[in-house]
């Protein structure tokens, strides 16, 4: 069990989730979904395929900062990746917790080429009725990856589902050092408040890796935090946990993880975390 702490956990300020849409008529697309929050505003970003991230033309954005966000509902048509995209969105009755990423009273749904390919957020099968035909195709979605960019402190939460009919978990990272009454430095992590792994003497096992199981899957839990200890103002640590088959190699480099998880069925769940000391 997870001991009492005073810590606060961290605040999400960018949440990005890869989801993989099986279209009926073309190959895979890969869409981005980015919630981000930071001192001049809120927002939402909307990426697919391989179409230059920077390129407004083949993006979608929207200013969710309820100060100044005035279209509340809405579409908008974009041409990207060869497709005709369609995006509705409905935010007039959003909730926020304290993250970016709202909690109800929302939802974005995603066309592409006629075919209902996502949909987050509230609504309901009776409203994506009235707004499309019942004979409207739909795509087969699958959430990939999801990355989360935090800061605070040295303890971040999160919820995670490793597959598709898995359950939702509780996620916690903490940090303990010598304030705490430690003589080394320890990393535990505990999912649903049960310790997966406590790593000692952190500061010579700064990085590393550890399979942990989880509904019945094995799942990479790996770590680096070199530079909170050598970049104590401006590092970060990264975490990711990886689901795998028995012929998935270990790479975890950023870089690398889009690559293959356009080819695999797996999840991945990467967690940058700064801390503010």
């Amino acid at each position: 069990m997870i001991s009492p702490t005073l810590l606060v956990p961290s605040l999400q300020n960018q949440v990005s989730a890869i989801y993989k849409v099986i279209l009926s008529t073309k190959k895979p697309l890969l869409v981005r979904v980015t919630w981000c929050k930071n001192q001049t505003g809120q927002g939402l970003i909307l990426n697919f395929g391989d179409d230059d991230e920077d390129d407004p033309s083949t993006c979608f954005k929207l200013n969710t900062n309820l100060r100044f966000f005035r279209k509340k509902k809405g579409n908008k048509v974009i041409e990207a990746n060869h497709s005709k995209i369609e995006v509705f969105w409905d935010l007039s009755s959003v909730k926020y917790d304290a993250g970016p990423e709202p909690v109800n009273g929302f939802y974005v749904l995603v066309m592409v080429d006629s075919e209902i390919s996502l949909v987050l957020g509230d609504i309901d099968e009776e409203t994506v009725t009235r707004k499309f035909k019942k004979t409207t195709p739909v795509a087969k979605v699958s959430l990939i990856s999801r990355q989360e960019h935090c800061s605070g402190n040295t303890l971040y939460s999160t919820k995670a589902q490793f597959s598709d009919t898995g359950i939702v978990h509780d996620v916690l990272i903490r940090f303990g050092g010598e304030n705490e009454g430690l003589k080394h430095p320890v990393l535990s992590v505990y999912i649903d408040k049960k310790t997966v792994i406590r790593v000692k003497r952190l500061q010579w096992n700064f990085r590393g890796n550890q399979t942990i199981f989880v509904d019945g899957l094995s799942v990479d839990l790996m770590w680096d935090v070199h530079d909170w200890f050598f970049k104590p103002v401006t590092g970060s640590a990264i975490f990711m946990f990886r689901t795998r088959s028995g012929f998935d190699s270990r790479l975890w480099l950023e870089e690398k993880l889009l690559q293959k998880d356009q080819d695999r069925h797996g999840f991945s769940l990467l967690i940058y975390a700064c801390k503010n000391t």
